[in-house]
């Protein structure tokens, strides 16, 4: 039996991600979105779906505060970097 990547696990188990991802891709190439750097720090960024059914509605997130978003979630991350607490430090 083959074994499944989990890679292909995450891509099966998330068809509204996969679709989203696509659709910000196309936008990219066809000059119809243009990449933004990190609305945190200003480094070079990679989009962030908060609503998959919403692909084109996307923050722009370092890989860095892009991962941290993820696993403290969007309130305390976004809460310092725009409710007064400046910049967030790596």
């Amino acid at each position: 039996m083959k074994r499944i990547s989990p890679q292909l696990k995450w891509n099966r188990a998330n068809p509204d991600a996969i679709r989203a991802h696509g659709i910000v891709a196309r936008a990219i190439r066809r000059g119809e979105l243009s990449r933004e750097p990190c609305m945190i720090c200003g480094a070079a960024a990679e989009a962030h779906h908060e609503d998959y059914s919403q692909p084109l509605r996307i923050e722009w997130l370092c890989r860095y505060h892009h991962r941290r978003h993820h696993d403290k979630g969007p309130g305390d991350l976004f809460a310092k970097a725009f409710m007064g607490g400046g910049a967030i430090e790596r």
